[in-house]
């Protein structure tokens, strides 16, 4: 919610500054999330009086205006539409600096000097009307300056509003949190109407079909208005609160909307149908044009406003083109209603459309404040366009709300708060919100809240207010009695916190994406009808069709995050997310959950620089990455398995994950389809899942300390020639078993598949370690060792040594 503060001072004395009153405002709970300062750097403007205009001789769109400065008189050459004598206009004489820099300076035009320049209200930075200059209003005289006039320097604040709170997107919300965080009166807007046109019943009639849906329609008739351009203060406060102005009588519907909170919505009164209004449900597959000119299909879920044959309006949502105010629009009635939060919002959200209006009655409108806000609304109408205002109103309200009677006990509330507070100051706080305080004796108060408080129903809803008004920062720090628990923290808790620094000192960022996915994203991994992944679990009321099911796999969100990053020209990804997948369980209304960590390398592993050249990521990469985090967590006794791919990897690279004969994940390059299908078909991906359940089983639960070896180590190297179907891991698993207590480390160093050893073999180099906990090793001993290694592996494999 966007407004400035000299709208603010409307309603409410103000005499602190800006930034004392963002900081008041934010400890009441109303965050200002930006202030930006209008009216700066408008020192060099100042009033001009237009005296004379006369044609431009050699300029058939160009006038020469004789501007009375106060001091002097100048000419100014000028191509605006509305100059006239007797206009008073913002000028700027020569050596003055606009707002955004630029110099103005004494020229000459097609040969006719110009000393100045007549301003519009967007070259000021006041509003974004560049129609014709800026029209002050007669009063000032010339030479005075334009800051004096209009009252500037001003602020806008850009306040967030939480979803509970609607009562504060208006103008009169915030204010009325300032008057009573300050002491102050608040001031409502004067509603007073002079009725001189025909009784409304002559005119129009509302007919409800669901009051569920709309509880309360308010309707005013307004006749014989004439259409036109806004008064500036009205464009000035519409523009800092990023609504574009139309004409007077649109303006007047959004200007009471953002001032009282209150949608209103005016119809060209001669094109409804037999002049009436009826709300009912759309009828399903019933089309419907927008006001935005979009054709939309209806359902059972949306509200209409129709006349007496055809749909005119979108309930809470936006209004049709059958029924706009246009140029010639004479007659206006005038919409001031309140609608079920819950079918206005399924309406947007199924249509894909969210406006101001929307907003508001998605959160609770105040139904208790539609006629004020409809008698505002024609009073300003009334005044702008000169209309006639029918007698009286119609209001069309079933059940008039009732507000809630809560009981409020003080000694209960000072109990939660840690204050110590009197039953008169929590009486004169919640009287200063609104709200009807009826004492019941020395310890209770019953309460009514106003009807534009939504959010009060329950008496700890009081207690928050009280907890606002009294100061947050004004209660004292307590510290709540905390029994200590023979049961630790979840493994997992501490276990997130070392995996998410590994992975980060890898170069990987961490992301979070949203466990709800497409039913469809299962599809794309090309899973059997048999895969566990197609186990999901569907949600009953889903906000849109792309989060429908919770995710059974965290590639989905991976893939989209892979997506996102190279449309944005992203060019080598390394991304993880640690996050829960869900599982239906047959006759079980709760989902398994598991833990899993999923990490992808996609696009460039390393840039081109002097020193070496550009490369891609690719399987060794990942695989890199899976054993560094598992070797950062404890668990060295790994091995990648080849076997059957899981649904989303390529059938050619994949392998399961696992240690101490227990499968714990899964790692392999994405298949060209799911690449294809996440618009990624000139891209390669990687990716590694990790179980963490079962991580956490192999874990031992402390930490002991390995002393440094006392005695030294034996170094051999060891190259064989193998049958390139042997994956390594069978020899290293050889080597470690062979070893026993003697074997301290072994690695591979080297891989040669070349033409000297044909198609059907490869070269493998180890390097092995040896080394005793208790005594020097004799090189007998080890050579002893190292042939018998060699052997087994011959046995077992027909590798042989590799010579030369």
């Amino acid at each position: 919610m966007k407004t400035t503060l000299s709208w603010l001072k409307e309603y409410v004395d103000i005499d602190m500054s800006a930034h004392e009153l963002a900081h008041i405002l934010t400890m009441t709970g109303l965050e200002v999330e930006g202030m930006e300062p209008v009216g700066r750097f408008l020192d060099d403007i100042i009033v001009g009086k237009i005296e004379e205009v006369r044609p431009h001789p050699r300029a058939e769109r160009l006038s020469i205006c004789t501007v009375d400065a106060g001091s002097q008189k100048v000419k100014v050459a000028c191509g605006a539409p509305n100059v006239a004598p007797g206009v008073l206009a913002p000028l700027i004489l020569p050596a003055g600096r606009l707002p955004n820099g630029t110099l103005i300076e004494e020229i000459r035009i097609r040969g006719e000097l110009s000393t100045g320049m007549l301003l519009a209200e967007d070259e000021i930075g006041l509003t974004d009307d560049h129609s014709g200059i800026m029209m002050l209003d007669p009063g000032p005289a010339p030479g005075e300056r334009l800051t004096a006039v209009l009252g500037f320097p001003d602020w806008v604040f850009d306040i967030a509003i939480t979803p509970n709170r609607p009562d504060c997107a208006s103008v009169i919300g915030i204010a009325r949190e300032i008057a009573v965080a300050t002491g102050r009166t608040l001031r409502i807007p004067d509603a007073h109407m002079d009725e001189t046109g025909p009784p409304i019943q002559e005119l129009t009639s509302v007919t409800i079909l669901d009051p569920e849906a709309c509880p309360r329609y308010a309707a005013g008739v307004i006749q014989e208005v004439t259409p036109g351009p806004s008064p500036f203060w009205m464009r000035y406060r519409l523009h800092h609160s990023e609504v574009r102005s139309i004409n007077n009588l649109v303006d007047v519907t959004n200007y009471v909307m953002l001032e009282m909170g209150q949608p209103l919505h005016a119809f060209d009164y001669d094109r409804l149908r037999e002049n009436r209004i009826v709300v009912r449900r759309a009828r399903e597959g019933e089309s419907f044009t927008t006001l935005d000119g979009q054709t939309r299909t209806m359902s059972r879920e949306n509200l209409m406003i129709c006349d007496g044959q055809r749909p005119v309006a979108l309930a809470g949502i936006m209004g049709g083109l059958n029924s706009e105010i246009f140029a010639n629009t004479r007659h206006v009635l005038i919409e001031s209603a309140c609608f079920d939060p819950v079918t206005i919002r399924r309406g947007s959200k199924r249509l894909g459309l969210s406006t101001e209006a929307s907003y508001r009655f998605e959160r609770g409108a105040d139904i208790g404040g539609a006629g004020l806000a409809l008698k505002r609304a024609l009073s300003l109408m009334s005044r702008l366009s000169g209309g006639k205002v029918a007698k009286g109103l119609i209001d069309n309200y079933p059940r008039p709300w009732t507000p809630p009677h809560i009981r409020f006990r003080t000694e209960h509330a000072n109990r939660i708060l840690g204050a110590s507070l009197s039953q008169t100051a929590v009486k004169g706080f919640l009287e200063a919100l609104g709200m009807d305080v009826r004492q019941t004796d020395d310890h209770e108060l019953m309460v009514l809240p106003p009807s534009f408080r939504v959010d009060i129903s329950r008496e700890v809803d009081l207690i928050e207010e009280v907890a606002r008004c009294y100061g947050f920062d004004r209660i004292p720090l307590t510290y709540p009695t905390i029994r200590p628990s023979e049961q630790g923290d979840a493994a997992e808790v501490f276990f997130h916190e070392q995996v998410g620094s590994i992975m980060t000192g890898l170069g990987f960022s961490e992301v979070i994406t949203y466990s709800f996915i497409s039913s469809d994203a299962v599809d794309v991994l090309r899973a059997d009808k048999e895969s566990p992944i197609r186990s999901v679990v569907r949600l009953m009321n889903p906000l849109t069709i792309d989060q429908s099911v919770l995710r059974t796999s965290l590639i989905p969100g991976l893939m989209a995050a892979v997506k996102t990053n190279v449309a944005h020209d992203q060019k080598g990804l390394r991304l993880f997310e640690w996050g829960k997948t869900f599982f239906q369980k047959a006759g079980d209304q709760l989902p398994l959950e598991t833990i899993w960590i999923a990490a992808v390398m996609a696009g460039r592993f390393q840039e081109k620089t002097w020193y070496q050249e550009e490369r891609k990521c690719d399987y060794y990469d990942i695989k890199g990455a899976a054993e560094a985090l598992l070797n950062g967590i404890g668990l060295n006794d790994m091995r990648f398995q080849k076997e059957e791919a899981h649904p989303g990897y390529d059938r050619e690279v994949f392998a399961g994950i696992y240690c101490a004969e227990r499968r714990i994940g899964r790692i392999g390059r994405i298949d060209s389809d799911v690449m294809a299908a996440y618009d990624l078909k000139d891209e390669d991906a990687y990716l590694f899942e990790l179980d963490i359940a079962s991580i956490l089983t192999l874990l031992s639960r402390t930490t002991q300390f390995q002393p440094f070896p006392r005695f030294p180590a034996v170094l051999r190297d060891l190259s064989l020639i193998v049958d390139r179907q042997i994956e390594s891991a069978r020899i290293l698993d050889i080597i470690r078993r062979e070893g026993g207590d003697f074997l301290e480390s072994v690695r591979i160093f080297d891989l040669y598949e070349g033409k000297k050893l044909g198609t059907s073999q490869k070269a493998i180099a180890f390097r092995i370690c040896y080394r005793s906990a208790h005594e020097t090793l004799e090189g007998e001993q080890v050579n002893r060792l190292h042939e018998a290694i060699i052997e087994k592996i011959h046995q077992e494999t027909g590798g042989r040594l590799r010579e030369g």
